[in-house]
């Protein structure tokens, strides 16, 4: 998509354009070469897709020769397949979305990505995950599988989402087992059968997709992450004068009053979340510093992407950059600017509603992995927790829309990727990244 019309600067530029071929578009997250999809739980190429794969199914154990933290890209992807695998694990790839029978096929094409700890992490770079995997199958076979209501055990959880199996039968088994233990709901003694008087492919054509009812303490828990939310219209003027030529230090002093605004609002809303007596004082700091950025995109793109997209839009439409500007953008801003008009396009086709919105910023903000971090194994749990109540949400809300909740957690990835590309982007650069992003998502959607 080519930017043109009243911002002639820009649109003379092609490196701004958007391909309408989704594929060409998007890369590997691991390596950086071209994606072919959704494999394992993210965009990956079929170069990683493979060599994960193996890794996996062949239970290999590398060594780095170095400090574990070599470059990936294109070509220097195979020199360590220690930091190649390390890198899948980090980026989300879900080693339980691989068959077991090492078949082409993954368990189930909708699979998300997975958030494991580091501890994790280590077992299976060092081999011991697939060592106490080998003992547990020793000593129980297949039993633990075989009967209704069974609950998973403690040393041998699955991720949020290796529970999205393709079988209808094992996804509600494992939701039910689950949302038990992170909800403190027993499962009603009717619904522990339903899993095997519906034992069906999720995709099958003979039944239709089954009527359900919400969880009350989903409800309630979603109810108030929603009432946590500041939603009220930013207050922060973006209206300009007509005529009025806005300069690049103007628009990035308002950019900046708006980053201030919105940072403001994520710390009023941490002090109002249900969870907040459970945690310290020192995690949340260490939490919020981590993920602001990441914080303040997600809310940008949904709740308040009218204004966004809308007056700011307007104010950035009466800046016009200078050629030495256009000329010195730097490639890390070119791809912030294609990502970000990819990601525009998803949510506006999403129309994520509010309890999504407020679910998926909670899922994204109790992030287990981040440093420093003094109560890791309980912000899992509730990441677990809320990852749960938002599929149970969106499976009742959206019936005829299978793919919705996979398609929400992937967005996740993407956000955190291209906040922590944006660190990268001259500030001096801002006021044209936003010009470009705004305009051409305004325009595209205007035309539809």
């Amino acid at each position: 998509m080519i930017i043109n019309g009243a911002d002639e600067g820009v649109g003379k530029r092609e490196v701004f354009s958007v391909p309408d071929d989704r594929a060409e578009q998007r890369t590997c997250l691991i390596c950086g070469d071209r994606a072919t999809g959704l494999h394992y739980g993210i965009i990956s190429c079929e170069g990683c897709k493979g060599f994960f794969k193996r890794s996996i199914c062949n239970k290999r154990v590398y060594r780095c020769s170095r400090d574990k933290n070599c470059v990936m890209s294109r070509k220097q992807r195979n020199r360590c397949q220690y930091c190649r695998l390390l890198k899948c694990l980090q980026m989300g790839m879900n080693r339980k979305a691989i068959r077991e029978d090492g078949m082409p096929g993954g368990r189930n094409k909708s699979i998300g990505p997975v958030q494991i700890s580091e501890e994790e992490i280590e077992r299976i770079m060092s081999g011991q995950e697939f060592e106490e995997e080998a003992s547990h199958w020793s000593n129980h076979g297949d039993s633990d599988h075989s009967s209704p209501g069974n609950r998973a055990s403690e040393s041998n959880q699955p991720s949020p989402g290796s529970t999205l199996s393709s079988s209808r039968s094992v996804e509600l088994n494992g939701f039910m087992a689950f949302r038990d233990q992170y909800m403190g709901m027993s499962v009603p003694p009717h619904y522990q059968y339903i899993p095997h008087l519906f034992s069906y492919s999720a995709h099958s054509p003979l039944l239709p997709p089954q009527a359900r009812s919400l969880d009350p303490q989903s409800y309630s828990l979603i109810h108030q992450l929603v009432s946590a939310e500041d939603l009220e219209p930013l207050g922060t003027p973006m209206l300009i004068e007509d005529g009025y030529a806005v300069t690049q230090a103007e628009l990035f002093a308002l950019l900046c009053r708006l980053a201030d605004e919105l940072l403001f609002r994520q710390i009023a809303w941490i002090k109002k979340l249900p969870f907040f007596c459970e945690l310290s004082i020192k995690d949340y700091t260490c939490l919020l510093s981590s993920t602001w950025q990441e914080l303040i995109l997600l809310s940008s793109l949904t709740v308040y992407s009218k204004q966004i997209f809308g007056e700011l839009a307007d104010v950035t439409a009466k800046y016009s950059p200078s050629d030495e500007e256009l000329h010195r953008f730097s490639d890390e801003g070119m791809e912030v600017i294609e990502r970000l008009i990819y990601l525009y396009h998803k949510f506006h086709q999403l129309k994520v509603s509010n309890e999504e919105y407020a679910c998926m910023k909670a899922i994204n903000f109790l992030n287990q992995d981040i440093r420093g971090l003094t109560s890791a194994s309980q912000l899992e749990q509730l990441n677990k927790r809320y990852w749960y109540i938002c599929q149970d949400f969106t499976e009742y809300k959206y019936t005829h829309q299978p793919n919705r909740f996979p398609d929400l957690m992937m967005c996740l990835p993407e956000i955190r990727y291209i906040a922590g590309k944006m660190v990268n982007v001259p500030l001096e650069q801002l006021p044209l990244l936003f010009k470009v992003v705004l305009h051409s998502c305004k325009t595209s959607v205007g035309k539809e």
